[in-house]
């Protein structure tokens, strides 16, 4: 499994190439009432997501390997973020980049892939429709995948983001992270490995994990709400799972309800701006699916802010 040995090296990778995000510390009362909370707002990394740290640290280890298919390019699915982060990374790298979304992908997202310069192609319902067209078309043209939670480069990147949390906010007892297919959950557990509590937080439209956790083992699931197009991933990835399974202390859901009074109090109170899914984490505290315990001293992951259009009031 992912391990902080790997999230050591992919930080070492990452340098220079990714934004060390602030976090903000906020007293009791300030934003949620019973305790401290500490926000690490990775919605101000490059493409307006964490999601570069993993898309950079897979494609790096593929050139370091001196991997053939880089003469291809790079592809990937995604419902938005990934593919902005592929799309940026390889633009950076001198890659050509394929990114295949859903049709009802908000446009924002889509124009934010276009600008960095990779072919995109929208199409099927769902995220799941994507990724099969990826495969078909990866298959075509011997192009790197860049999977977008199922990858253990993918996920020793996106545990970047624990490594830093540590660092900034070292007396933390409980992380809350929200989650889609899991790589972002995975790869903040294995850097905690247990020391914080890891709680990983789904939309109970989009209850992925769970449903892996309940069958022992990935199984797709219908995925819909508010958050789809950030956490709708239809399956759990397999890389992902046995780190949730050592790592992660809990897995909530949230209703869609909660994430968009999670998201309007963000902007509200801290003119804050996140995509549902950004707020998705957050949720879990303010509609009380997770209660901390006395003495907790709680970090919540802003993950994501692509959105074209202000929350509505809370």
């Amino acid at each position: 499994m992912t391990d902080r040995a790997a999230i050591t090296a992919a930080a070492a990778a990452l340098a220079g190439r990714v934004r060390r995000t602030p976090v903000l510390t906020l007293p009791a009362g300030d934003l949620f009432a019973s305790a401290p909370l500490t926000l690490k707002l990775e919605l101000v990394q490059h493409t307006g997501s964490f999601k570069p740290r993993g898309a950079f640290n897979r494609i790096l280890a593929a050139q370091a390997a001196e991997d053939p298919a880089l003469a291809g390019g790079v592809i990937a699915a995604s419902g938005g973020n990934h593919g902005a982060a592929v799309a940026y990374a390889a633009q950076a790298l001198g890659l050509a980049a394929e990114i295949f979304v859903p049709e009802p992908t908000p446009a924002a997202k889509q124009a934010r892939i276009a600008a960095y310069g990779a072919r995109l192609v929208a199409t099927g319902a769902d995220y799941a429709a994507a990724l099969a067209a990826s495969r078909e078309r990866q298959r075509a043209t011997g192009a790197l995948a860049v999977h977008a939670y199922d990858d253990a480069a993918v996920i020793a990147g996106q545990g970047t983001v624990g490594a830093e949390f540590a660092a900034q906010a070292p007396d933390l007892s409980h992380v809350l992270v929200a989650a889609g297919g899991g790589g972002l959950l995975a790869g903040i557990a294995a850097w905690y490995a247990g020391v914080v509590a890891v709680i990983g937080v789904e939309p109970e439209s989009c209850p992925t994990l769970h449903a892996a956790r309940a069958a022992g083992r990935p199984v797709p699931v219908a995925t819909g709400g508010i958050a789809a197009d950030s956490l709708g991933a239809r399956e759990a990835g397999a890389v992902v799972l046995p780190i949730v399974a050592a790592h992660v202390a809990r897995l909530l859901l949230v209703p869609d309800a909660a994430i968009a009074a999670a998201r309007a109090l963000l902007w509200d109170r801290l003119r804050l701006l996140t995509e549902p899914g950004g707020a998705t984490a957050l949720a879990a505290l303010l509609s009380g699916a997770f209660v901390p315990p006395p003495g907790a001293r709680v970090g919540v992951v802003l993950c994501g802010a692509n959105t074209g259009a202000l929350p509505e009031p809370g």
